[in-house]
């Protein structure tokens, strides 16, 4: 079993972060190769690029810990599990960790690697001022 994780240092509050990740639907926003998505209570289900769609089952969504965790439901997976950290550090500054943990290895590597583009977007969206009218 692989367990991968990537970390992102971020100029914004972690409410801020935490508003870009918290939603289950907008992962297509923010996650390479993801275009769309439906979600029905705790079960999402992605769809990628090629037209792959993936389920996932949502494990945690918690405001208080700024905590988002879900696993891959699809049977090319024995095991999947990947959870969405926010931590405050100080004001405007925050950490953003995404862990992957999946079986078989090489499906951790894959999704890892959508992982850093993903907190590269998380990234570049939360720093990005917001215009209000």
């Amino acid at each position: 079993m692989a367990s991968l994780r990537h970390e992102r240092r971020i100029a914004a509050d972690a409410d801020t972060v935490w508003g870009v990740v918290r939603r289950p639907e907008s992962i297509p926003e923010w996650f390479p190769g993801i275009v769309s998505c439906t979600v029905e209570g705790n079960l999402r289900v992605i769809t990628t690029a090629i037209g792959l769609e993936i389920p996932e089952e949502i494990l945690c969504n918690d405001d208080t810990l700024r905590r988002f965790a879900y696993r891959i439901t699809a049977p090319q997976y024995s095991f999947h599990l990947g959870v969405i950290d926010v931590i405050s550090i100080a004001p405007n500054d925050s950490l953003c960790v995404y862990s992957t943990t999946a079986l078989p290895d090489t499906l951790a590597i894959l999704i890892a690697g959508g992982t850093l583009g993903a907190l590269g977007e998380i990234q570049r969206l939360a720093e990005t001022p917001r215009v209000t009218s």
